[in-house]
């Protein structure tokens, strides 16, 4: 079996995992919450190994590239990423109910890359500018920053649902952590995004200019990304300086993600140094 097809089995055990996370949330079901668990890390190393198999696999075919160089690379590993910093999280907190909010987001990347007929998950060659050390530590960056900005998402998700409930004392929002856990998870995720969506647009630059003679050009994707870092520093900032809590956090870090989105998706309909990433 060659990478694709690891890569579309585990597809199918994040749909799992994340199905049983939210059944062990709703039905309040340990076993289930622990199956969701074992799932989920058998997942990831599904996600690993097909990494690593593409990356043996471009090395057979004569290119030997990182496997990070189109969209549906870029969202194999999103995906990774997404899993590992969660269960990290699951395990400093305790609480699986966390995963019922942020697992299918791994699952949906994952789906839309494997299953849409737009993408291919053919091993190409590197287009002459993406022939640089740089490729790594930028797609690397980039893509610890949005995973992180994912979970933080999912987290303001269950921030405001257990705050618009908080008189009524439904039986499954209890098992959502407390407001202020996730209001400070969510401010804790979007700091660590925030660094490194900064080292991102740092080695970004210093790749276009190696590359293109010039650290900034105002493509689609280099415009978006500095209105997504804009977005985050912005709540970064209204968090430490102005004292924003709770619902407005929890909003702007919504928006934000919206942002992440489009600079992912959205700008790869338009015309730009960047347009590789849509296939």
């Amino acid at each position: 079996m060659n990478s694709s097809g690891i890569l579309s089995i585990t597809t199918f055990i994040y749909g799992l995992a994340g199905f049983s996370y939210i059944f062990a949330w709703v039905f309040k079901k340990q076993f289930a919450g622990k199956f969701a668990t074992w799932i989920t890390l058998a997942g990831l190393a599904g996600n690993i190994l097909g990494i690593v198999m593409r990356w043996v696999e471009s090395y057979q075919m004569g290119f030997g590239h990182a496997p990070l160089s189109n969209l549906f690379e870029s969202l194999i590993f999103f995906s990774a990423t997404i899993v590992l910093i969660y269960l990290f999280i699951e395990r400093k907190y305790g609480n699986r109910v966390i995963g019922a909010f942020t697992t299918p987001i791994a699952f949906l990347a994952m789906a839309y890359a494997s299953l849409s007929p737009n993408i291919s998950d053919r091993i190409q060659p590197l287009l002459p500018a993406l022939k640089s050390n740089w490729l790594i530590a930028h797609v690397i960056t980039c893509f610890i920053g949005y995973a992180a900005f994912a979970i933080a998402f999912g987290v303001s998700i269950m921030y405001l649902v257990k705050r618009r409930d908080s008189a009524n004392q439904s039986s499954v929002l209890n098992l959502l952590p407390d407001v202020d856990v996730l209001e400070e998870l969510t401010h804790q995720l979007i700091m660590f995004g925030f660094l490194f969506l900064s080292a991102g647009i740092i080695t970004g630059a210093v790749w276009a200019n190696s590359a293109w003679g010039r650290y900034w050009g105002w493509d689609p994707k280099e415009t978006w990304s500095l209105i997504t870092w804009i977005v985050y520093a912005t709540l970064l900032h209204a968090r430490l300086i102005q004292g924003w809590r709770g619902k407005r956090i929890a909003v702007l870090s919504i928006v934000g993600f919206g942002a992440v989105i489009f600079t992912y998706f959205g700008v790869n309909l338009l015309p730009g140094l960047h347009s590789y990433g849509s296939n």
